[in-house]
């Protein structure tokens, strides 16, 4: 294999040799020839893997040439001392003054393009901290741009990696909080804006000097200019001042939404807003800055500064002998405009956090930080996201879990200061629900592996609050109807069940976010949906049912009704809501089971896994947790083996998804999520049951018909496409 190929081949079979012992069913085949034809399609990146083998597992190993993976060692000084004495970092820049502001930009322009490289994931020793002037910030201490620029600097990573670290975000990227024993942290970087806005007022005096006209130019003759050019001056002044403008507005950002209950919110949203604009002057700035730098200076290759000029005072590959558990291979920093552009989806994603109105229902925060990921925000602002949600084991830092869970589950507010609070299983509950919100925060992956660990322990708190609530039932002597007690247990114990599966269907939505089906999984995958979507409809309807029927309860006793509450019981349209998705994945399930049965989808055939393997290889938390109760396999093959299109035919899934889909409109005219959802739920049903009607009737089984699958109309839910070939 080439010594710059990353791809790996995996062998997973080899001629059976005498030495390994293996059982009587075992078969050994040759792969060799596979592997070989494999190898010649390969390209770079790609790996080969069998069913069985998952991305996971292919952690450990080294992948040639990674950054992060492979190491190397390849450096220019063997110390800072080194450098610096070679004039790698000089101090002032340059005798030139012209020259000297140039390349201040340029190492502002670097130190930006570093950061947004850290925040991505790489180490901070080879990112922001392969600027030599950081190493040693007592040796700019004579120049006042450099060195409140570096201050700022600094103390932004440190407020960052403060957030990161708090989060406990960082364990998806490893390298993210290592510092290093770098000088992070300076005994005076808690004053850096005061030294930052002298010099903003410096260069703002000098800018306002240079627009001045000619007979009124002796009233500045006093400013000293920034560099010896006068037609250059204003220039220069209005790149240095928008570099300046978004770094101290930047860190008054991070710092307003560190304070305690989102009260810092409302500030920090106008700080977005400004760092927005200073992001547009500092783009504005770059068409100057490089005809000022065409004949100053050698262009960069990886353009990681505005003027295109290689930065003066860099050294990744240093730092790689300084900290030994640093990757010592030097990494590529993220190019100049991909580092605005990083920077300005950062600031979006950080105004919708602020914009959020802190609803204290706790199904209105799970719905926002779906919403909100689905945008997919970087690591920094998913931390931010977290430790708003989550402070001093409360909501927001002010709403106690107890409180929030016993509003979610319809409980009177008399309840909220309710003993009960203290119960173990209660505890156990609130640690629960801290923990989904925590995980809810992080990356698909991340989220969907702890979300299948964590059903589990859903499902044992239900148990053991369903035996709990037995044993108080069996010793309460009072009326259940008057018992609180009995009322917590009893709505409490719903919205659990309810959450568990909720969980469940986010676990297995998330799959085709990753792309961890294909096609011919499609068939088991909906089915599960559609049993997980069942017991969701049932546990929420007996949950909002019983909270109606309190409510009713004590209406009637005011107006003295003997009606029934129960006859006039309407099925909630958050319930209906749910149903739409219920029969669309029971629709897709049949439609594939009946392009299974009638061999127009063939499974391929796996010289690893059949399709028992492929099942519980899918669904293997879910069936550990028990959800649904008695849902294997063989449920799966007795739901599917007999669907046909003669039987489609009868009862059309895709609309009676879209009929209700109609109907529940109405009640979601304020939400506009909903509508845009049920909009989808349209679209697919509408298109599935014409595709559907095509298959009954020209025959599904017809040569010249195409049948393909897009997710061209919902993220999760496919569409089928026939055509004739």
């Amino acid at each position: 294999m080439a010594e710059d190929r990353t791809a790996t081949a995996t062998a997973t079979a080899v001629p059976k040799p005498t030495s390994i012992p293996s059982a009587d069913n075992s078969v050994w085949a040759d792969l060799s020839p596979l592997i070989k034809a494999a190898s010649k399609d390969l390209q770079e990146g790609e790996l080969i893997h069998g069913d069985n083998f998952n991305l996971f597992a292919a952690m450990s190993a080294v992948e040639i040439m990674d950054p992060k993976m492979d190491s190397g060692i390849v450096s220019t000084y063997y110390s800072l001392d080194e450098a610096i004495e070679n004039g790698a970092a000089p101090v002032p820049i340059s005798a030139d003054k012209t020259i000297d502001v140039l390349c201040t930009i340029d190492i502002m322009d670097h130190l930006l393009a570093c950061e947004a490289t850290w925040h991505k994931g790489h180490s901070l020793a080879q990112t922001v901290y392969s600027c030599l002037y950081l190493l040693q910030p007592e040796r700019t201490s004579s120049q006042a741009l450099l060195h409140s620029y570096c201050k700022v600097t600094r103390a932004t990573c440190n407020a960052v990696l403060s957030v990161v670290s708090d989060t406990r975000t960082h364990e998806e990227e490893d390298l993210f909080t290592m510092t290093y024993d770098l000088p992070l942290s300076e005994d005076r970087d808690e004053r850096c804006l005061s030294m930052l806005n002298a010099v903003e007022e410096t260069i703002s005096r000098q800018l306002r000097a240079c627009k001045v006209s000619s007979s009124k130019r002796r009233v500045s003759e006093d400013i000293e200019t920034l560099q010896s050019n006068p037609d250059l001056e204003e220039g220069y002044c209005k790149a240095l001042l928008c570099r300046l403008r978004f770094r101290k507005h930047f860190y008054h950002l991070l710092m307003s939404m560190k304070r305690p209950q989102g009260r810092g919110l409302e500030l920090a949203r106008k700080h977005v807003a400004s760092c927005i604009v200073e992001i547009d002057h500092i783009r504005k700035s770059s068409e100057f800055l490089r005809a000022s730098a065409q004949e100053m200076s050698k262009q960069n290759i990886d353009n990681t500064t505005a003027s295109g000029c290689q930065p003066i005072g860099f050294d990744a590959s240093l730092n790689s002998r300084l900290s030994a558990p640093t990757p010592p291979r030097a990494i590529k920093i993220l190019s100049w405009e991909k580092a605005l552009d990083y920077f300005m989806k950062l600031l979006q994603d950080l105004d919708i956090i602020c914009s959020y109105s802190l609803d204290p229902s706790l199904e209105a925060a799970f719905l926002f930080v779906v919403k909100f990921q689905k945008s997919q925000p970087d690591l920094v602002s998913r931390a931010h996201l977290q430790l708003l949600l989550v402070q001093d084991g409360k909501l927001y830092g002010r709403d106690p879990i107890f409180s929030v869970i016993t509003k979610a589950a319809g409980l009177p507010e008399v309840t909220k200061n309710h003993d009960i609070q203290k119960n173990q299983f209660m505890v156990q509950l609130g640690q629960l629900v801290i923990n989904l919100l925590k995980i809810l925060c992080t990356n698909a992956a991340w989220q969907r592996r702890k979300l299948g660990k964590m059903l589990q322990d859903w499902r044992v708190t239900s148990v053991q609050l369903e035996l709990a609530f037995k044993e108080f039932v069996e010793a309460s002597n009072s009326p259940r109807t008057e018992n609180i007690c009995f009322k917590i247990f009893q709505h409490t114990l719903a919205w659990v069940e309810e959450q568990t599966y909720w969980i469940a269907s986010r676990f297995l939505i998330l799959g085709f976010e990753l792309e961890l089906y294909t096609v011919h999984d499609y068939c088991m995958v909906y089915w599960y949906i559609y049993v997980v979507l069942i017991k969701l409809c049932e546990k929420k309807n007996l949950r909002m049912a019983m909270s109606i029927g309190a409510a009713k309860k004590k209406a009637k006793k005011k107006k003295d009704s003997l009606k029934d509450a129960g006859m006039d019981y309407q099925i909630p349209a958050a319930v209906l809501f749910l149903q739409c998705q219920m029969y669309l994945a029971e629709g897709l399930s049949m439609m594939l089971a009946a392009l299974r049965n009638e061999h127009k989808v063939v499974p391929p055939q796996s010289p690893f896994n059949a399709e028992h393997e492929i099942f519980i290889q899918q669904f293997e938390l879910l069936q550990k947790a028990c959800l649904p109760d008695r849902v294997s396999y063989m449920s799966f093959k007795e739901s599917t083996v007999h669907a046909n299109f003669s039987t489609l035919a009868m009862y059309d899934y895709f609309k009676e998804a879209q009929r209700i889909a109609k109907e529940v409109k109405s009640s979601f005219a304020n939400d506009p999520d909903k509508m845009a959802e049920l909009r989808r739920i349209e679209q697919v049903a509408e298109h599935n049951s014409i595709a559907l009607n095509v298959m009954c009737r020209v025959g599904a089984l017809d040569p010249s018909l195409n049948i393909s699958f897009t997710f061209c109309h919902h993220p999760f839910f496919a569409t089928a496409i026939v055509k004739r070939s």
